[in-house]
């Protein structure tokens, strides 16, 4: 572990070296940027300063990160400005819940707009150093999971550090540091280790701080290299197996105890793919987390799952009732029993998450878990908390206060879409109004400009032309690499070609229409469909044309691949329907933001109907233009639960058209 503190760069944060919360956010940052010292939101730092209040009165403040930040991207809104004094008395009280903790700590803020304080600032407080860091860092945490644990801490570190038994974070923990230091000269130590928690090092300048906490977790990255307990690269063996459908029921078995979609990321790397495929992944990767602080994120223990995922679920399931009954008081509300994480041996490590962002999170802590337990294992062997302490921690009253708290989540939360025609028009406008409610995606155009459109993480982008078979089916099974598994579909890609009577008619505008309008479509729904079969209440959405049920002179050759679209619908909606699968169709008409309508092509409609360009727009019964946003709205309501019971329907958007009426 190197220390990344620039001199340069600390100035730009600091104008002279009294400011001493820029140095703050500083370091901060520093931590945050390595991820074997903190992980999402994990950590948490302090400086203690003075600030002159309203009256003109010096007081003593802790700035202590503020919940909900994280180190990494931290600015000083995200501190917290808490009265020294209150924190310290708040440190010798008798008995404090950890609820009442954080009320008073809140009551003692100088800016009732900051975020809530640290649950660890009581501890902060009574660290008689001005600043103090606190990390959970991988080297060190791996060193206590083990047997001897605590003896291998005290051969590193001798007296440089103070040793804390494992107690639970908040108040119990202030006040069992706060009990063992009254007698102690602090002046010597240049940090504490948290026994399966993490490490605290502190100094009275941000950069001695920063870099005593570098200094304490090399020591323990040393002491693993000598002891031979250092990971080499995996062999190179060959690549996973894939599996794609039973990929797609593992995310519906999860999705279905989870009660709500899922996304599902399969990580194949050769870290995760070796982990996976060892004989003895089933002992030890079911022993417990890597520290207390990730069992809110991943549950005590991931999923096995073998040649009957639904029924290792179920199992899993189980076991975890089981687990919340031996260890709830009664008054306890039990969490959702579904699995964060599976490990599929051969196939990979799967991470769960009702949104990419969740999903990513689990799987980030899962790289370190995994990399910790098979160092451990070289190390002596693996030795997690015991499971009481860590219901404790996943079951602590601030997580149960939470509960009953949530915001409702989005009406297509965890739900996974593909969108063809994506680039432009409707097709990008379905896009932006599926990710709006929630949806990750995969968006496909043959437009090049397609891979530059999102940037999201929610949305990856394909060029594909749907005309050629294996190229949709790349695409589809791309989107299930990518999240798990296939819930809607919007068959929009098509081409509104030049108007050409029947007597006319070029032989290529006619076979050209029917392979983008059409043919395109039945290649994607035969693609899809065994994926949609496992979605969740999975949807398709096609978007036909006005031109269906009110064809026109010319153009013929759209007219009928439309018609032929709408059938195949219709044939769909019958063939999934016992899959529960919905398929409708959608009619929009005049919309002109699109890609077919090039303004020759609008130009050329009006003129045929004797009419100027903005009287041809508006051209209907309510006397307005239609968007694709508007049919973008309509794909999102027939893809969500306000037409759950609907499927085989054809439904218009155009206004209102007399001859349609």
């Amino acid at each position: 572990m190197k220390s990344l503190w620039n001199n340069d760069e600390a100035a730009k944060f600091a104008l002279s070296n009294n400011d001493l919360l820029a140095l703050r956010v500083y370091t901060s940052r520093l931590l945050g940027q390595e991820p074997a010292l903190v992980l999402h939101g994990g950590g948490n730092t302090s400086v203690k300063a003075s600030a002159t209040n309203l009256f003109g009165e010096s007081e003593e403040l802790l700035y202590v990160k503020g919940s909900g930040w994280d180190l990494v991207t931290i600015e000083a809104a995200g501190f917290a400005p808490v009265k020294l004094d209150v924190l310290k008395k708040m440190a010798q009280l008798e008995q404090l819940s950890d609820s009442e903790m954080v009320r008073v700590q809140r009551a003692a803020m100088t800016n009732p707009n900051a975020p809530n304080p640290s649950v660890e600032a009581i501890l902060h407080a009574i660290i008689p150093f001005r600043y103090v860091d606190h990390t959970h860092a991988d080297a060190v945490v791996t060193i206590t999971n083990t047997e001897n644990g605590e003896e291998r801490i005290r051969q590193i570190y001798g007296n440089r550090v103070l040793i804390v038994p494992y107690v639970m974070p908040g108040f119990i923990l202030a006040k069992k540091i706060y009990a063992l230091t009254q007698d102690i000269d602090w002046a010597p130590l240049e940090g504490m280790i948290l026994l399966n928690h993490g490490v605290f090092s502190f100094g009275d300048d941000a950069k001695t701080s920063y870099e005593r906490m570098i200094e304490l977790v090399t020591a323990a990255e040393n002491y693993l290299e000598a002891k031979n307990a250092v990971l080499a690269p995996p062999p190179a063996t060959a690549a996973a197996k894939e599996n794609l459908l039973t990929l797609a029921r593992i995310r519906k078995s999860v999705s279905a105890l989870k009660g709500a979609a899922v996304i599902a990321q399969l990580n194949t790397t050769p870290e995760s793919l070796s982990f996976a495929s060892r004989a003895d992944v089933v002992g030890i990767g079911t022993r417990g987390p890597l520290t207390p602080d990730h069992v809110i994120r991943t549950k005590p223990t991931p999923v096995i799952v073998g040649d009957k995922p639904e029924e290792d679920i179920v199992r899993y399931v189980e076991a975890y009732c089981e687990y919340f009954e031996r260890n709830t008081d009664g008054q306890l509300t039990r969490l959702n029993p579904a699995p964060c994480w599976a490990v599929w041996p051969g196939f990979g490590v799967i991470s769960f998450g009702r949104s990419v962002k969740e999903a990513q999170i689990v799987s980030d802590i899962k790289d370190h878990t995994i990399e910790a337990i098979q160092m451990a294992e070289l190390l002596g062997g693996w030795k997690a908390l015991p499971e009481k302490d860590i219901f404790d921690m996943e079951y602590w009253e601030l997580e149960q206060a939470k509960l009953g708290k949530k915001g409702n989540p989005l009406t297509l939360q965890g739900k996974v879409a593909l969108v063809t025609g994506a680039a432009s028009g409707i097709g990008h406008a379905c896009v932006e109004a599926l990710y709006a409610q929630g949806a990750a995606m995969m968006a496909l155009d043959f437009s090049p400009t397609i891979s530059t459109l999102f940037g999201k993480k929610e949305i990856r982008s394909m060029l594909c032309d749907i005309t050629f078979e294996e190229n949709v089916q790349r695409a589809v099974e791309s989107t299930i690499r990518h999240f798990g598994g296939l819930d809607i579909l919007i068959s929009n890609a098509g081409t509104f070609p030049l108007s050409e009577r029947i007597a006319e008619m070029n032989p290529d505008t006619w076979d050209y229409s029917l392979a983008i309008n059409l043919t395109s479509h039945q290649q994607l729904l035969k693609a899809c469909a065994p994926y949609l079969a496992l979605g969740v209440d999975a949807a398709v959405v096609m978007i036909a044309s006005k031109n269906v049920p009110a064809p026109g002179p010319g153009v013929s050759a759209y007219s009928v691949a439309k018609a032929g679209q709408t059938q195949l619908a219709r044939v769909a909606a019958l063939e999934l329907g016992e899959l529960g699968v919905r398929v409708n169709v959608i009619h929009p008409n005049a919309v002109f933001d699109t890609g077919i309508w090039t303004e020759d092509v609008l130009e050329k409609r009006a003129k045929h109907y004797g009419m100027t360009v903005e009287e041809y727009k508006t051209n209907n019964v309510l006397k307005t233009e239609v968007t694709s946003k508007d049919v973008a709205a309509l794909a999102c309501a027939l893809v969500g639960p306000l037409f759950a019971k609907t499927t085989g329907a054809q439904v218009p958007v155009d206004g209102g058209n007399e001859r349609v009426i």
